[in-house]
């Protein structure tokens, strides 16, 4: 197979670390993964908050960005949403019938759980992490995507690993993208119930596949210097006992945790 990797913008500025592990996950699994250097944002702000024709450029660059491979990893779950729920809906907003035709070609989109499950058929991906993790399943994920347990059983399949349940799981962190601005007491109340129930399990880690959720979270956690930190579900894959220790110990970006800290 010829995949490709749509790392997202959000994570190739903020979390690139996260887009490292991806690759580094897959090619352990035997996956030859390529990162086309012209990709963009896949249009899910613009969408979101009511700028549909702007996403048009958008959705035609990601059509041919991605022309020719056999599949498109990406870690996270609401930009997976965004390519095989929305852009084709943009496509006949702008009545293109050429970019209807793209969107149809374009290979098929998978969130980074699904891909391992469902089509390379694995759960056990050879990762050790020894630590107490709970995971909080991000939105787009478990309501548009459907992704299930799946990364429950990568995350069970760990060497290592105290997999704690998270109370109330389903329930949203108050992140939303523009959400968290447009209606902020809202946002800050539901990440603050988010917040104690992540502190009821006795987590060190709180684990998702979307980064945006686990910023949110984190910068929470961070102000009450509650000692969790936030690690994506690719980067905890993708740790092995060859990993060094320090990077199973301390944030994976430094900066994370001074970007979210309050003076």
């Amino acid at each position: 197979m010829r995949i490709a990797l749509f790392v997202t913008c959000f994570n190739d500025t903020l979390f690139p670390a996260t887009g490292r592990a991806v690759v580094t996950l897959l090619e352990r699994l035997g996956c030859a993964v390529d990162f086309p250097r012209e990709q963009t944002c896949c249009g899910q702000m613009h969408f979101n908050t009511g700028y549909r024709r702007e996403c048009v450029p958008l959705v035609r660059r990601f059509s041919e960005v991605f022309t020719g491979y056999d599949a498109v990893v990406t870690p996270s779950g609401s930009c997976a949403a965004m390519v095989r729920e929305h852009h084709g809906r943009v496509a006949r907003m702008a009545d293109d019938v050429r970019l209807s035709a793209a969107v149809r070609d374009t290979p098929p989109v998978y969130e980074l759980s699904e891909f391992l499950v469902d089509v390379l058929g694995v759960t056990d991906v050879g990762a050790y992490f020894p630590h107490r993790v709970t995971y909080h399943p991000t939105c787009h994920s478990l309501r548009m995507l459907g992704v299930g347990d799946r990364p429950l059983a990568l995350l069970r399949a760990v060497r290592g690993i105290d997999l704690a349940e998270l109370p109330a799981a389903d329930q949203c962190c108050g992140f939303g993208g523009t959400f968290a601005l447009k209606n902020a007491d809202t946002s800050v109340a539901m990440c603050a119930d988010k917040v104690r129930h992540v502190l009821n399990t006795g987590a060190e880690v709180l684990c998702a596949g979307d980064n945006s959720c686990l910023m949110h979270i984190g910068g929470a956690l961070s102000r009450l210097r509650a000692g969790v930190r936030t690690l994506h579900l690719a980067e905890i894959l993708a740790s092995t006992e060859d990993t060094p220790a320090d990077a199973r110990h301390v944030p994976v970006s430094r900066h994370r945790t001074e970007r979210t800290r309050t003076p």
